[in-house]
């Protein structure tokens, strides 16, 4: 949610954001907008993770990997309440979209979401033709053996289809179904990015 509201900001302030952008959380602390402090000790803890990506379940944990956490929760919840402040009547309903659609993507049961909640519609002060902003979630299903052909090398495929597409691009991975790739958006955006995805399955090596 960091990240969807951090780059509805930036949208509504005129900036450009790219689909792999990444807003760090001690980024966010240094802007001035939301905290405008740097934070050394989480730098410190970030490099030690980097380094050794088993680093959170050193147990027990250190004085210093407890306040780092808890700061974590005690300066988001500063930052939420800033970020939200911020955005105005459509960005806080494509913000609830978005996410509704983003935890869809985790929670998929052979293609039912189960006891779900209807996705928000636009607020009644936002002008009608404007609906046509409705995102949408689309689950294209990718076949055993294709999914490198939609990563392709370094990720170079995906991102590609990212910028031309408009619309957030990702696969299940670690957290979700391995053999989908989700795809968030406007409908003329999505269904681009379906086309061009397909493309890539019917690729055949050589």
């Amino acid at each position: 949610m960091k990240k969807i509201s951090y780059s509805l900001i930036e949208e509504q302030e005129g900036k450009t954001w790219k689909p792999d952008d990444h807003i760090s959380f001690v980024d966010l602390l240094a802007d001035e907008r939301y905290c405008g402090i740097s934070y050394n000790e989480k730098e410190e803890v970030r490099g030690l993770l980097k380094k050794n990506p088993e680093f959170w379940k050193q147990r027990p944990l250190t004085e210093r990997m407890k306040r780092v956490a808890a700061d974590d929760v005690k300066f988001l919840l500063h930052i939420h309440q800033k970020m939200v402040r911020k955005l105005g009547p459509l960005s806080r309903w494509q913000l609830k979209l978005r996410g509704s659609l983003y935890c869809r993507c985790f929670c998929v049961d052979a293609g039912v979401y189960q006891d779900w909640p209807d996705l928000p519609g636009p607020p009644d002060e936002i002008e009608a033709e404007l609906s046509e902003l409705q995102e949408i979630l689309s689950a294209v299903d990718v076949p055993p053996g294709k999914m490198g052909y939609i990563i392709g090398k370094k990720g170079a495929s995906i991102l590609r289809i990212k910028e031309s597409c408009k619309a957030d691009i990702f696969t299940g991975g670690a957290k979700g179904p391995p053999d989908k790739v989700f795809v968030i958006g406007i409908m003329k955006e999505v269904r681009k990015a379906e086309a061009m995805l397909r493309g890539r399955i019917g690729v055949r090596s050589m």
